[in-house]
């Protein structure tokens, strides 16, 4: 079975690396990925997530079963190590991420595309609360970026959080502008006015 059958996630993509590291169980992965902060970056808002991802990759041949761990009054836990098969996905799967853009579909631009079913002022107002929530974010990554840095830690550690601020300060650029070439009313726009471009767009179709 070739790599190309495995089915890339960032889920995935960790339990892979992990895995790389050293033979592990899904709950030190789990302590890992909050340890490391990697929930920033890879969707674990479900715990069964990582489950799900591990069952998979087992059966695709990508990692498997070293043996258990004794885990007093509870279940012994799974200890799974990585493959041959799971080690080339892992680093094929780094290679192209990295060096590729991939077309995610995000659910901010979806919802700008049909902006013209709110009112401009409606937008200000969606867009203002949509700064005040970035700007906490972007607090609790510089705090995060300082909390590195006193430990003494290598950059390497926190460019994903870099690449975060970057995003959220150009995020937060933009929507800024928007707003103020709203209340400049630089911008405007109302639902008849789009009726009759889209009407005359059809005529000259016709």
């Amino acid at each position: 079975m070739k790599n190309n059958f495995i089915k890339k996630s960032p889920v995935a993509l960790a339990v892979l690396c992990f895995l790389i590291e050293e033979p592990m169980h899904a709950y030190r992965m789990q302590q890992l990925i909050k340890e490391r902060g990697k929930e920033e970056v890879i969707n674990v808002r479900h715990r069964t997530s990582i489950y799900q991802t591990i069952d998979r990759l087992h059966r695709d041949k990508a990692i498997a079963i070293q043996g258990k761990k004794k885990n007093e009054g509870k279940p012994d836990l799974i200890v799974y190590e990585i493959t041959d098969l799971g080690r080339d996905a892992a680093y094929s799967w780094m290679r192209e991420m990295i060096s590729t853009p991939a077309q995610e579909f995000l659910e901010f631009p979806a919802a700008v595309s049909f902006l013209a079913l709110l009112t401009p002022e409606d937008v200000a107002m969606l867009f203002q609360k949509r700064v005040h929530a970035l700007e906490n974010m972007l607090t609790r990554l510089e705090d995060e970026l300082q909390t590195v840095a006193s430990m003494g830690l290598p950059r390497l550690f926190s460019l994903e959080t870099e690449y975060q601020r970057t995003v959220l300060a150009a995020e937060m650029e933009w929507i800024h502008s928007i707003i103020a070439d709203i209340q400049n009313e630089k911008l405007r726009w109302s639902m008849e006015e789009l009726r009759d471009i889209a009407q005359h767009i059809d005529n000259r179709s016709d």
